[in-house]
Formats: structure tokens, sequence, C-alpha cells
């Protein structure tokens, strides 16, 4: 049986004034630093249906951003898919990306479920959702977030809708929705009316973290009681600055809450694909790389569209310090974007 859900609180996501409104906004459109997006393709692996296939059991594929596959019990699992060339509610405005994805949408393989955080736009793109309505077994998200989904397209018995500690067993995994200091909204009329959250996933050989959008705080202590310690952390490290800190953590934080739920080895995500903040688009990878040995943390950087081995994987290596090799140049197997269009062939 569940315990109560402790009623989320919607913590500070901006400025605090009006000036400081108007400020910000300022900086974003004109004193954005030059290197907050990479002067050169930054390495993507291109993937295939084919090479997805014959992979072995307990696979992991970053995709970008925070989507990542994962091969797991013989199923494919989804985070977060955003394989839009924006994460706006605009065609021709709001952060583009850096690079496609390594693998198009089409050649996605079928899904056995969706797991989504949130509904901020980098995190659920409507047009990837409507694509992955009917070839995706199921959808699991945060409370109110299923019912954008249904809007969208999705059947509502492919959708299961949970609160924070509240979990679901699909095909052998155990997935349960955990807590995060975030918020969410996709408009100027629904602030705060949808879950936000992180996820337990729990397979029979495995156990992995995946924090969605997150401040730091104490509830990562409390998630590693209950559910640690973790073969691997999925954790945000990316789009941070110390203006809005409660909703996105510092690198030393991402390392900390790592600590805290117990978790053996860090894969940082949410970086390397959109422009979202002030500091340097390598940054978060180079902050984390240089820290995470004094605390005794295995980090894994691999680079985009490469597979990991969940269970034992090969060190990775420091792929934003370095030129795209030739035939890893910004995911070409989807070829030029244009506007408005998904990564789909």
């Amino acid at each position: 049986m569940n315990p109560p859900q402790p009623r989320p609180k919607a913590v500070p996501s901006g400025p605090k004034s009006l000036k400081a409104a108007l400020r910000l906004t300022w900086d974003f459109l004109f004193h954005k630093p030059a290197d907050t997006r990479p002067d050169q393709p930054i390495p993507v692996a291109p993937l295939t249906r084919a090479a997805l296939d014959a992979a072995p059991d307990y696979s992991l594929w970053r995709l970008g951003h925070s989507t990542v596959l994962l091969k797991l019990e013989g199923r494919f699992w989804l985070t977060d898919p955003v394989f839009g060339e924006r994460a706006s509610p605009f065609r021709h405005l709001g952060p583009r990306r850096f690079h496609a994805p390594p693998i198009a949408l089409a050649e996605l393989p079928p899904l056995e479920a969706v797991i989504l955080s949130h509904d901020h736009y980098d995190h659920l793109d409507k047009s990837t959702i409507k694509a992955l309505a009917r070839s995706a077994r199921h959808f699991v998200a945060p409370s109110g977030v299923g019912d954008l989904l249904a809007d969208w397209g999705v059947a509502r018995e492919r959708i299961h809708q949970l609160g924070w500690w509240e979990s679901i067993q699909i095909s052998g995994l155990t997935l349960v929705a955990t807590p995060a200091q975030h918020f969410s909204g996709r408009g100027l009329g629904d602030a705060n009316r949808r879950l936000w959250c992180s996820w337990v996933i729990q397979s029979p050989r495995a156990k992995l973290f995946f924090s969605g959008d997150t401040g730091y705080f104490d509830g990562f202590r409390a998630i590693g009681e209950r559910h640690g310690p973790f073969d691997l952390t999925l954790m945000e490290a990316g789009a941070y600055d110390e203006r809005w800190a409660a909703v996105h953590m510092l690198p030393h934080q991402t390392l900390q809450a790592h600590l805290d739920l117990g978790g053996r080895r860090l894969l940082p995500i949410h970086n390397s694909t959109f422009d979202l903040a002030f500091h340097r688009w390598s940054d978060p990878l180079e902050q984390l790389s240089q820290l995470a040995p004094a605390q005794g943390i295995t980090l894994l950087t691999p680079i985009i569209g490469t597979r990991l081995d969940v269970l034992a994987p090969e060190p990775t290596t420091a792929w934003w310090r370095q030129p795209a090799p030739e035939g890893a140049r910004g995911g070409a197997s989807c070829g030029i974007f244009k506007p408005g269009r998904l990564c789909s062939r």
C-alpha cells in the first residue's frame, strides 16, 4: 500500500520582482554569451533500428537532453522524448537543438513505455507524443500530465498517471513516481496544475533513478532511504543558474544528490542539446568531470547515440573537449532540420 502523498509545493522558479524579470529577459535576448552554443557540430553516433534490435539486454542510449532509450528485460523504454527541432510552443522561435537525434523517430523500435517527468517543452514535445501515440504500449506520467496526452490523441487505456510514491508494474519493471523540487506549466494560465516527479526504475537485475528536473532538496535522501541504493542515476546537470537554483541543480548539487540517493554510477542528462541558460554549453560535463573524482563518484559521459552497458559500463571519454570525429557529426541520420519538422524520415 502506498503511503500518503505529500502535497507538492510550488517553489520560486524565476526572478522575485518585475524589475529582475525584465532584466533577465533582456539578458536572454541581448547578452547571452557566445559559448552557450557549440561553435562546431558536437559528436553524435548515428543509430539504426537494426543496431538497437541486435544490442544486448540492459543497454542504454542517450538520445539528447533528457531523452534516454533503455533496453531492459527485452523491451524498450523511453524517457522524456523530445525529437522536435525546438523546445518551444512556437515553430520558429525558442531554443533550437544543437544536434539532430541519433535516430529518426520513425525508426524507433516498438516501445513498452514512455516515462514522463513533467510538462515543460524540453521534456514533453507534442509532435513527438502524437507520433508515438499508437506505437508505444504505455505512457507513464505524473498526475495531470496524462490528461494532456489524451488531448493529443493517446488512448486513455494506455495512460497511467501517478502521484508521488505511487508505483506501477509493467512487464517486469516497477516504476515509482518520486518527489522532485520543480514546477509545471506550458502557458500563462496553467501554472502548477500538473504534477512533476522523478522516477525509480527497478528491474530484476538493476535499479535506476531518473531525476527529471529538480533543484537540490532533502527529498533525495528520503528517496535513497526508501528505494536506494541505485546502480545508475540519470541526473539533471544543465540549464542551471544561481538565480533559479531552487528548481535546477548546480553541478556540485547534482553530485551531492547522487550521493544522497546511494548511487553507484552517475550519468548526467539535461545538457548538450538546448541552449537554456547562460553557462558555456559544455560547462556541466566539464565541472562534473573535475569534481566527481574527489568524491569517489564514477561519472559516465557517453557520446550521444553510443551504447552504454547498464550493468558493466566501459569508461567513457571527455568528448566535449575534442572535435567531432568523422562519421559522428551532428546526428547525420536525420539530416538537416527544417523549421517545425520532426527529426523523422
